[in-house]
Parts: structure tokens; C-alpha cells; sequence
């Protein structure tokens, strides 16, 4: 300590110095807690604490991709005490997915101040849970992540953390990027949620240069006292999704995803990796043909001898969606062509016929809410002969049981198209799953594997990401679903057709010897457009429906 007479001087370089380095500052003079080494200690920033912060300092928009327990939260908290003593007026803002969490900036905030030397500190005119004011002005709040939560008066400081979970992050920034217009910064950060989030779709514009932010990214390896131990420990305790998100820096490894980011990005870079069959042909390509003002994408034109299925997903006609369709081969699963665009219910209608009528016939199967009825009403106007019914009461829902014949659904009393509910829904979600695990279905499309990135589990429901669309992943799904019953269909009718076959005498009458067809004699008391589709008594199936 200096002596007393030079005492102002020193206290005044001191000042200056801590003004200009908030690095020196915090080295020198914060105290933090660290119940781990004794309560109270130094602030002793390790060197990428010393980088980050630089980044506070030199970028006005950053965007923090962070693992947990690296400091970070400390850090932001003791920048923000230096903006707030060596300024007059500052405004800073903290927002986070809950209140308890923004205020425990304030919390490190108050507790730094307070144990700063009495000549560096300055006196709080306003201390409460969630604000602090000090007498030069200069102010700190927190609040939870509502929609407005960013309206206020300008700021100098946005801190957003946990931005990935927050679901009001876009409106938030929007509200709040006014109230930063006056040369205010922002500091955004938070751990991965996987992909189609507000941040990380920040996170992929900025990487691109097409937006103001900086990206930083701040994995488990930087900290020094960290291991690969500490690493697999942290895999013990919350799982491999878990520790994926909290450690890894992997928007791929981490959230909520419905397919395995990592298994969509095989089927990006043509990369499929099944033992004892590599299918280098699998994954995405560019298409080979482009119909419909390039709507249309297709990759294979239909072949002889092949059967296929086009299932079609109508928009809702609210205007935020699309019409989407998929061709898909029976056999192999491939993707052969798809469709998607905003279109009116006939045109759509009449595009799915004509591109069924071309894939041979191909089973075609619309979902039936939104604009289905509409459209399901133009394809049987066209009497489109190979379109999907399925039962008007669907609280049971059994594969077996869907037919496709016209003549024979008014008969059993079946509607064209299928219905999703909360019955059918699951089944759709868990035919995809299963596909896409296995490496069975094969998808060209660039626009369905983005489509599925941003295909997220919500409150335990499967759906697309807030601002993105799941139009293509959903008639994917009925596609794939749907894909089970069209073979056994083709089976059935071969069959049906050998058993008409083997129950047909052909007789010659002496007059023009002109053949004449009849039924082989049947059972007693048994029709002879009865067929027998069971081993027990009574298991017959009337074919009347044939003579329509």
C-alpha cells in the first residue's frame, strides 16, 4: 500500500488503469465465490477467459457457443460491473428462460461491487432481487424470457442467456434490437439445442457473414483443469445426449431432434454407413429433371414392372405451409421424385393424379385434414383407380384392414385419404424413426433433409421447429407408413387373382364350339363369389365388388 501522501495519486492511476483493462481490473479486484476453493477468492481468469473477454470488448453483436461450469456466467457478470462503474448511465439488460437464472448475474453483480476496495466501489441507490441502480446511474436488471421482454428504454448492454432454449428469442430480439440501435451491444449465449432454433439459425447466418454477430465457440477442452475424465464422468451422469449438449459445442450431438442429426448429415454428404453394404448411390443428389416452374424434382422416371406410392401432404390454407408430395419406389424405398409448393387444392389434386397415372398406376394416399377433403373430392372426380381409403373410425387403427378399391370402400364404409390423429400420429413418427435409424429409406432431396434437421420432440409432441415447416417430413411419413400396406396389397391381389383363376372351368357347348365359363363346383351352401381368406369356418370374403 502506498504512503498517505501519495495516496490520491495512486488511488487516481490505479482508476485509470482499471478503466482501461478490464482484465486488470478483474485480476486485481473482483472477488468471486467458488464454494469449491474456499468461498471467496480472486478472480484469476484463465487465458480463453481473458480472450472472451476481449470479444466482449472488441465485438459489439457476439454470439457465445459454450460449455457448462467454464465461468462464463462470471465473466459476463464482472464486465458488466466494470461497464457499470467506469460509465455514468449504462443500461444493461439480462434475459433468460427463467428469472432465477437472470438473476443470478445480478447476484455475482451486487457481490463483486460490494467487495471491491471502498475507494473503486460505488454506493447502490437501488438494490433489490432483480436490480441494482448505483449513484452514478448506471443500472443492471434481470427478466424471465417473455415475448416483450427486450421493450425498454435504449440499452447499452443486451445480455441473452441460454438463448437456444428460450422460445421467445426471436420476438425478444426483434423488440430489443431498437433499444440497441443507439450503439448498444448485445452479448448472446447459451449451450446447444440442436438445430432450428432461433440461435442457431443466428449462429448459421453469422458463419455465413450474413449478419452482424461474431461467433465464439468455448468447448470443455479450453478450461485447464478439465480431462478426458471429467469428460467421461459428465457422460455417467447425464447421458450421451446430455453431456453432447452441456460439453460438446454440437448443435448436431445436442437437443431434441427426431432423427439423429448425425445420420441426416450421412445422407448430406452421401456417406451411409451400413455393414456389408455401403450403397454409395444413396443419399442426396442433384435431380435429374425439373417439372412444374422446378416444384417438381425428380431423380428416376418411372420403370416398367415397378410399383410405387405417392403419398401427399395438403397445406393447411392458412397460407404458412406448403403442399408437398412424395414418389416413392415400393421395393427399394427411394425417393424418386417429390413436389412441393403453395398451390390451390385442384391444381395440387390434379398434379398428384397425373403424376401417380405416370409411376405406373402408383398407390396414391392424401392426408386428409387441412385442404385433404378438397383435394381427395377432385381425385375421385377424376376417378383415379388406385387411391388409399381408410376407415371413417380410426380409434383403432390396424394396417391389415385399409383397402383401396372405391367400389369396395363404399361397401365396408372407408373414406378416400388417411386421417392423422392422436392414434395415427405415433405410428407415423415411429415408421420414420425406424427408417431413417435402419438406413432403409433412400432420400435424394436436399429440401427433405432440412426439412428434418429442424423435425424436433416439443412437449412430447414430434414437430417442426417455431418458423420452419414439416410438410415434406409428414408426407414422408404416410409415404413410409403406408409403404408396408401397398406390398401387402400387391400380394393380396396376387393371389385373389390365382384363386379367381383356379375356381373358372372352361367348357366348350357343341353349338360354334364356343367356350363358356363357369364356377368350379363349390361347397355346399357356399357362393361361388366367396372367397376363403382365413383357415376357420366362415372365413370367406365376397367378390361382387369385381363385377362393379
Amino acid at each position: 500500500m502506498p504512503e498517505e501522501t501519495d495516496l490520491r495519486k495512486w488511488v487516481r492511476e490505479e482508476t485509470k488503469k482499471c478503466m482501461a483493462d478490464p482484465i486488470f481490473f478483474m485480476r486485481k479486484y473482483v472477488k468471486i465465490q467458488n464454494p469449491n476453493e474456499g468461498g471467496t477468492v480472486p478472480f484469476d481468469l484463465y487465458p480463453f477467459q481473458e480472450k472472451t473477454l476481449n470479444c466482449f470488448h472488441d465485438d459489439r453483436f457476439l454470439l457465445i457457443l459454450k460449455s457448462r461450469q467454464l465461468g462464463i456466467t462470471t465473466l459476463v457478470s464482472a464486465y458488466s460491473l466494470w461497464q457499470m462503474l467506469f460509465n455514468s448511465d449504462r443500461n444493461i439488460l439480462v434475459i433468460s428462460i427463467k428469472q432465477e437464472i437472470s438473476k443470478e448475474i445480478i447476484t455475482k453483480v451486487r457481490f463483486a461491487n460490494e467487495h471491491l476496495p471502498s475507494w473503486l466501489r460505488i454506493q447502490a441507490t437501488e438494490d433489490n432481487r432483480l436490480s441494482l441502480r448505483l449513484k452514478n446511474g448506471s443500472m443492471i436488471a434481470a427478466t424471465s424470457s417473455a415475448k416483450d421482454a427486450g421493450r425498454s428504454k435504449a440499452l447499452s448492454l443486451l445480455v441473452l442467456d441460454e438463448a437456444a432454449f428460450i422460445d421467445e428469442a426471436k420476438s425478444i430480439w426483434t423488440s430489443a434490437f431498437n433499444t440497441l440501435s443507439t450503439g448498444g451491444r448485445a452479448i448472446v449465449l447459451s449451450t446447444p439445442n440442436g438445430v432450428g432454433n432461433w440461435f442457431h439459425e443466428m449462429w448459421v447466418k453469422a458463419e455465413r457473414k450474413q449478419n452482424d454477430f461474431i461467433t465464439l465457440r468455448l468447448p470443455w477442452q479450453l478450461h485447464p483443469k478439465r480431462g478426458q475424465s471429467w469428460r467421461d464422468e459428465q457422460e455417467k451422469q447425464l447421458g450421451q445426449r446430455g453431456a453432447s449438449q452441456e460439453c460438446d459445442c454440437d448443435f448436431l450431438t445436442s437437443g431434441t431432434n427426431v432423427i439423429d442429426l448425425k445420420i441426416l448429415e450421412e445422407y448430406s454428404s452421401n456417406n451411409i454407413h451400413i455393414e456389408g453394404d455401403p450403397r454409395p448411390s444413396m443419399g442426396v443428389r442433384d435431380p435429374i429433371e425439373f417439372r412444374y416452374s422446378n416444384f417438381l424434382w425428380i431423380w428416376e422416371l418411372p420403370k416398367e414392372q415397378k410399383s410405387y406410392v405417392v403419398s401427399a401432404d395438403p397445406a393447411r390454407g392458412d397460407g404458412s405451409d406448403y403442399s408437398a408430395a412424395h414418389v416413392l419406389n415400393i421395393e427399394t424405398l427411394e425417393q424418386v421424385a417429390e413436389f412441393k409448393q403453395q398451390i390451390p387444392p385442384k391444381e395440387f389434386a390434379d398434379i398428384l393424379v397425373n403424376l401417380s397415372t405416370e409411376y405406373n398406376d402408383a398407390l396414391l394416399i392424401v392426408e386428409y385434414n387441412g385442404l385433404g377433403p378438397a383435394i381427395l373430392q377432385r381425385i375421385v372426380d377424376r376417378q383415379y383407380k388406385n387411391t388409399f381409403y381408410s376407415s371413417l373410425d380410426l380409434k383403432v387403427v390396424e394396417v391389415q384392414r385399409q383397402i383401396v378399391n372405391r367400389y369396395y370402400a363404399e361397401e365396408k364404409k372407408l373414406k378416400p385419404g388417411f386421417t392423422t390423429t392422436i392414434s395415427t400420429r405415433p405410428l407415423l413418427i415411429s415408421k420414420l424413426e425406424a427408417y431413417f435409424r435402419e438406413r432403409i429409406v433412400d432420400i435424394h432431396s436436399s429440401r427433405t433433409i432440412e426439412e428434418l434437421r429442424t423435425f424436433i420432440w416439443d412437449a412430447g409432441k414430434a414437430q417442426a421447429a417455431e418458423n420452419y415447416n414439416d410438410d415434406l417430413t409428414m408426407a414422408l411419413c404416410l409415404g413410409m407408413w403406408v409403404r408396408d400396406t401397398a406390398i401387402r396389397l400387391r400380394q393380396e391381389g396376387v393371389i385373389l387373382s390365382r384363386n379367381i383363376l383356379d375356381n373358372i372351368d372352361v367348357k366348350r357347348s357343341n353349338e360354334a364350339n364356343t367356350p363358356i365359363y363357369t364356377a368350379k363346383t363349390a361347397n355346399t351352401g357356399q357362393s361361388t363369389w366367396q372367397m376363403r381368406v382365413g383357415g376357420r369356418p366362415g372365413d370367406t370374403e365376397s367378390l361382387t365388388w369385381l363385377l362393379r
